[in-house]
């Protein structure tokens, strides 16, 4: 189902659309009726309880009104009805939907490119919409008038896609496919990615889980390991790009052509005129964005880096503290509780990463970025830094400062376990257990109405408007991001961290998709071709490995024993090997391709036929202005060729034989 304005925003009918002129567009949108009181629920709009009447009036207006009158031309009508409001309780919900001619329409302007039945990809128009296979909102919430707009859940669909996903407990791929037809392309392709990082993390687990039982202090056989796990960590981000290229083509967002970026909802500023679309708008100057930027946020970034290193160092004491009183006593429960001081710091970073999003939200929002994109940047920017160093600080502080081995692989489990813990916990169990009390509550009450009407809409409304909203991958993306640095990081002193992560990431995929699926609202589905800044996120950290794998083995007693006399041998040859390892890792970046050989072949096809197209559409214009000078010539010279009695002494003027000359009119 194709992404549809409801807002009125008149960018889709202003832009030129493949096949059918913008007159006929206009012509076949004004046959749809918008006044149905009768169809299918597509998003749930929740207004403010002290809204005024005519407040609801001009909403309604401008959702049901033509496209030429400034209006979406969509379907709308209250959750109840007068006779339903007096039954039940009216909770100020309203339902919006489209017609199919609505929606085909839609997914022809905003560019969707679908798969056609000689296999090619191509853009979808409504005019060629049997040539395709399987053809069968935002800135009243930043005023206050709208509390929330939502998509409803389609029980049946979803009830399918629960069977096939998560509902068995089985080691089997996901339904790809059927999450990015539910969710759209972003959350399929989170799913993808972490489906495809968990088996890429097999190979690591199954080599390093010899190395942990039977050579854990020979530092020399671990170079093997080492060296092996920076290769992985290039290629497995490589080969991801061509997977990700194969799905994203199947489904017609590699092609999609970017779209300009409309200002984003909670950017405000003085009206004025966009240079570049002519449209009235807010404009903010980026002079007083910057100071923001700073003088502001990067000082508070610095204080809170500061402050996560001040936690760092009482953990630190905590471990001493720990360290002297087994010393002291030399008991079992004091061996035992060596591992508490390293189990509160990793809930202390928890809980400072999670005080620390909220405090880069606001900040990013406060800075007013015109752009979703540039908000986005920003955002990632700031909590990518903090949560680096909050997380893997205190790890390069015991392995290159107090070059404790034994501490830091006692550290790098004690972390890596428990903030895995806490994930899944926090994220999915505990929201689920309260989601699940709240839909017991609410079926009490429906059941206890007593109502002659139907109350299964009424009854899934209320449910799903006291979900939890779902506010994108960014944390998802996080959590294996840090997970991720905590294998590749230190691997070769704690091989086990891959095993780790792996029984961690099948429990993922089933507690992510049951908190899609019943935890939250569902989400509006965004068109994605990769995944972003994540690929730059996770390759950067597989190059800063590159350096602290080889600090590690360089270290080592073994390698520090080949050169017991002279230390700047040992660095110059470890800097050596660390060049030639990132070496090794650009050069098997740029001999594996980023799409695939027939996927390149694909889109140079389609970008022909493009051009081709582009020709046949000028060589028709240029025919039809032709045939219009030619028609024009015609009458003018049948003009020519009327009585001299006709009243019209300017054509007489006109009508000069070619021997005449301007001298004729003299004689």
């Amino acid at each position: 189902m194709a992404a549809v304005d409801w807002t009125g925003n008149p960018n889709v009918e202003e832009r030129p659309v493949h096949g059918v002129s913008l007159s006929k567009m206009k012509g076949i949108l004004s046959t749809v009726d918008t006044c149905e009181s009768s169809f299918t629920p597509l998003v749930v709009i929740e207004l403010a309880q002290d809204v005024k009447e005519e407040t609801k009036e001009w909403l309604k207006s401008r959702i049901i009104s033509p496209k030429k009158d400034g209006g979406a031309q969509l379907l709308f009508r209250p959750l109840l009805n007068k006779y339903e409001k007096e039954t039940l309780e009216n909770q100020n919900l309203y339902l919006v939907g489209a017609s199919n001619i609505r929606l085909l329409l839609g997914a022809e302007a905003v560019g969707l490119v679908k798969e056609c039945t000689d296999g090619a990809m191509r853009a979808f128009t409504y005019r060629t919409r049997h040539n395709f296979k399987g053809f069968h909102v935002r800135r009243l919430l930043t005023s206050g008038i709208v509390t929330q707009v939502f998509p409803l859940h389609d029980t049946e669909a979803l009830k399918k896609l629960e069977d096939t996903w998560y509902t068995r407990f089985a080691l089997k791929y996901q339904p790809i496919d059927s999450i990015r037809g539910y969710f759209g392309e972003t959350i399929a392709l989170y799913f993808g990615f972490l489906e495809y990082f968990t088996f890429a993390l097999i190979p690591m687990a199954v080599i390093g889980l010899p190395y942990y039982l039977f050579v854990w202090e020979d530092y020399d056989k671990y170079v093997i390991f080492a060296s092996f796990n920076l290769i992985w960590s290039t290629v497995i981000l490589e080969v991801w790009k061509r997977g990700c290229a194969n799905m994203t083509y199947r489904w017609g967002t590699l092609v999609m052509k970017r779209q300009f970026e409309e200002p984003r909802p909670g950017f405000h500023g003085v009206l004025g005129i966009n240079s570049v679309t002519g449209r009235e708008e807010p404009v903010y100057s980026s002079y007083k964005r910057q100071l923001r930027t700073y003088l502001v946020s990067l000082p508070f970034v610095c204080l809170c880096l500061y402050f996560s290193l001040y936690v760092m160092m009482i953990y630190f004491d905590m471990e001493d503290w720990a360290l002297s009183l087994h010393e002291d006593s030399g008991s079992e429960w004091t061996s035992l509780l060596l591992y508490v001081p390293s189990i509160v710091y990793a809930i202390v970073i928890e809980i400072m990463n999670r005080l620390y999003r909220y405090a880069a939200e606001f900040l990013t929002s406060w800075e007013n970025h015109r752009l979703e994109s540039a908000y986005q940047n920003h955002l990632v920017l700031k909590v990518l830094v903090f949560n680096f160093l909050n997380c893997f600080a205190s790890l390069f502080y015991i392995a290159f400062v107090l070059k404790d081995m034994k501490l830091l692989r006692q550290s790098l489990a004690t972390l890596l376990i428990t903030s895995q813990i806490l994930n899944q916990v926090v994220e999915s169990l505990l929201p689920y257990w309260l989601q699940r009390k709240y839909c017991a509550r609410v079926k009490r009450k429906v059941r206890a109405l007593k109502s002659d009407v139907d109350t299964t809409l009424y009854e899934q409304v209320l449910l799903e408007k006291e979900m939890g909203t779902y506010l994108g991958t960014f944390d998802d993306y996080l959590e294996l991001f840090l997970q991720f640095g905590y294998v590749s990081l230190f691997s070769c002193v704690y091989p086990l961290a891959a095993a780790f992560a792996v029984l961690n990431n099948f429990t993922e995929v089933n507690s992510d998709a049951l908190k899609m699926c019943r935890v939250f609202k569902r989400p509006f589905s965004e068109p994605s071709a990769s995944i972003g800044v994540w690929q730059l996120a996770f390759e950067t950290m597989s190059v800063i490995s590159v350096v602290t794998n080889c600090a590690l083995i360089g270290m080592s007693p073994q390698v520090n024993a080949v050169f017991p006399e002279s230390k700047t041998d040992l660095v110059l040859i470890v800097v050596a090997v660390e060049h030639a390892l990132l070496a090794l890792k650009f050069i098997l970046a740029f001999a594996i391709p980023d799409k695939p050989r027939h996927i390149q072949m694909k889109l140079a096809r389609l970008e022909f036929e493009s051009l081709e197209a582009l020709k046949q559409q000028q060589m028709k214009l240029v025919a039809e202005s032709l045939k219009e000078e030619s028609q024009e010539e015609e009458k003018e010279a049948a003009a020519c060729r009327m009585p001299a009695t006709l009243p019209q002494p300017e054509l007489r003027n006109n009508c000069i034989t070619p021997g005449q000359g301007g001298d004729a009119s003299l004689s």
